[in-house]
């Protein structure tokens, strides 16, 4: 499932489409009526953690790229070139079906408050395989079980009057009054909130599941956890409490480190080299251990973690 710098980059692919008007609209989606977006203008899009949120409006409406899309698109100037597909690009094999299914189910601290009802926002949470093309379609590379070539079906594709084209693939699509999600507690957001995000963590549950709370990380997935608690060398099942501040505050520091850093490969067209996550050994040689782990009737993912490199903590 995309993480937050993937999305940010979906939110980079729709932002140049933002002041156009819908000319037509086509794809498999059976919840939403896609009918409704034809001729409406797409007045803004935002990113919040792992969700996509694109604004529509009558064609005469008022029209403007928010401050953070402008920032947004400013990162991508500098430096970078625009990305020309919209693939995911996680690493490694793609999770379960089980796993897709409990993260969907597990996905309400993600939503924004009042995301049920009618209003002009529509809501993207992406599942596996969950991507944004812009002015092309998605190609199979790879057979299915049945051993067939096909294609992916977009679930809405929306052509504009000047020609492009968007395709989204594989989300759920939510119309909501407005993105309301807090960014103080996106990791890529220029007002993430530290403090709250350290008293979070020092909490005394086990800090693999703390790092994967949205209400203080937004945009923080399971890849991002297995690597950073790699990289600050703690063992996920450490209680937050038992940690030093320091310790706590070196693994903040890698969080936000790391994000940024696999945004900004994504953006040069890079991939991403994890250091842990799906492998047999980390980088050290050591053998590493995989372990699923969750709150008790909560959501729970597969960890790898070096028992050398990052030592239980009694």
């Amino acid at each position: 499932m995309p993480e937050g710098p993937s999305v940010r980059k979906f939110q980079l692919l729709t932002s140049p489409f933002v002041g156009q008007v819908v000319a037509k609209v086509g794809g498999s989606s059976r919840k939403l009526s896609v009918n409704d977006l034809n001729a409406l203008r797409l007045q803004d899009s935002q990113v919040h953690g792992k969700n996509l949120f694109l604004a529509f409006g009558a064609a005469q409406g008022p029209l403007g790229p928010t401050a953070e899309a402008a920032v947004l698109q400013g990162e991508a100037a500098c430096g970078t070139r625009s990305p020309a597909q919209g693939g995911q690009g996680q690493a490694g094999a793609p999770h379960s079906q089980d796993e897709e299914l409990q993260e969907l189910q597990h996905s309400g601290s993600e939503a924004p408050d009042g995301a049920e009802g009618p209003g002009n926002w529509l809501r993207f949470h992406f599942g596996m395989f969950g991507s944004v093309r812009a002015n092309e379609f998605s190609r199979a590379n790879r057979a299915n079980k049945r051993g067939d070539w096909k294609d992916p079906v977009p679930r809405l594709v929306l052509h504009f009057e000047s020609g492009g084209f968007l395709a989204f693939y594989n989300c759920q699509m939510l119309w909501c009054s407005s993105p309301r999600a807090d960014p103080t507690s996106d990791i890529l957001s220029v007002e993430f909130h530290r403090g709250r995000a350290l008293s979070a963590l020092r909490a005394p549950n086990p800090i693999c599941y703390t790092l994967l709370d949205q209400r203080y990380f937004s945009g923080l997935g399971n890849i991002i956890k297995n690597e950073i608690l790699y990289l600050a060398r703690i063992h996920p099942l450490t209680k937050g409490s038992l940690l030093a501040l320091s310790d706590l505050e070196r693994l903040l520091d890698c969080a936000v480190q790391f994000s940024s850093e696999w945004l900004h490969n994504k953006l040069r067209g890079q991939g991403l080299h994890p250091q842990v996550y799906q492998k047999e050994q980390c980088p050290l040689g050591h053998p590493l251990m995989k372990g699923t782990f969750g709150p008790s009737g909560g959501f729970k993912r597969l960890t790898w973690w070096c028992p050398q490199c990052q030592p239980a903590v009694l």
